[in-house]
């Protein structure tokens, strides 16, 4: 049986991962769907935000469906979305912008750069390992060749090699990946690469870049179309994954009815492709664009309904399909 993990986490993850649960659950009832809580919330009830039998369960899923924790800036609290990252090897993370006339796909390495996790803190300097290895190179490009070869078969390789010596190291090993697989490729400063993305999304297929850059990256190419509210993602490893809105926790507009679901359906349609439904991933994507193309729109992208109102329509528009 095809086994789901359901994070919902902190915040608007509480409000939006049980639409895209509902969406899911409608297109497979076969699944079996088991929740997993972690974060600050249950910090603040147990003082453990996220314990080892929780990865231990994550690791009993064929998929994790997760929404959004709140990480807050104490230096004693450990990031949850990094540590689940490591302990499942999620090595890429792939975040799909899609619009009108273009169709990019940010491939960014998840488990290593700035968000290494070694870190010091002392009363009068604070420093961040930023950790770039061969390996962890070598794996983010062929994932980003695999998949350019999928798609328009362009790599876009995005660094600061004027800058820091480590994207030196990571651009070479990617141009080396891309000659030996033969792929269009070409690199790009990160800082003239997120200006020139906004301005023509078009030229763009695939892109790979470091950890920071590459989360930096994609919420800069949500403004193309509409915001954080409106884009999903997955980390992929070699037996793990997990599929997550890039948005975050939101906590000024949690419980309040009022979060764009629609990032958390289409990292459910990403869970979907994955386990080899592309018919069901391609009907949720489908419903999404018939909603607002009906006018039904949550208040970040110019609408009024609210997260329940806009999750019903979705159920709507897939029953009748079904």
């Amino acid at each position: 049986m095809t086994r789901i993990a359901i994070v919902e986490g902190d915040g608007i993850g509480h409000e939006v991962i049980p639409v895209a649960q509902q969406a899911l659950e409608l297109l497979h009832p076969e699944y079996e769907y088991f929740p997993v809580e972690v974060g600050y919330g249950r910090w603040e009830q147990t003082g453990c935000p996220c314990a080892d039998g929780d990865i231990s369960e994550l690791k009993t899923a064929d998929a994790v469906l997760f929404g959004a924790v709140t990480t807050p800036p104490m230096k004693d609290y450990q990031s949850i979305v990094l540590r689940i990252r490591k302990a499942l090897d999620l090595f890429a993370n792939l975040r799909p912008v899609r619009g009108d006339g273009f169709d990019l796909m940010i491939v960014r390495e998840n488990t290593e750069g700035l968000y290494s996790g070694i870190e010091e803190i002392g009363p009068d300097r604070a420093t961040t390992l930023r950790v770039v290895t061969r390996k962890g190179t070598e794996r983010i490009a062929r994932a980003a060749i695999r998949c350019a070869r999928q798609r328009q078969g362009k790599l876009t390789i995005g660094h600061k090699a004027n800058v820091l010596k480590s994207d030196v190291f990571f651009r070479d090993i990617c141009i080396e990946e891309a000659k030996k697989a033969g792929v269009t490729y070409n690199d790009k400063f990160i800082d003239a690469l997120s200006l020139d993305i906004l301005q023509h999304p078009g030229a763009y297929d695939v892109i790979v870049t470091t950890n920071i850059f590459g989360d930096i990256l994609s919420d800069v190419s949500s403004y193309l179309v509409g915001g954080l509210g409106l884009v999903p993602s997955a980390n992929i490893g070699d037996r793990y994954a997990l599929f997550e809105p890039v948005h975050g926790s939101a906590p000024d507009i949690a419980g309040k009815n009022s979060a764009n679901p629609v990032a958390a359906l289409r990292s459910a349609a990403m869970l979907l492709a994955y386990l080899g439904d592309n018919e069901g991933s391609a009907r949720l994507e489908a419903a999404i664009t018939t909603v607002l193309s009906s006018g039904i729109r949550t208040r970040d992208i110019g609408g009024s309904a609210g997260t329940r109102e806009f999750g019903d329509a979705i159920i709507r528009v897939l029953g009748k399909k079904g």
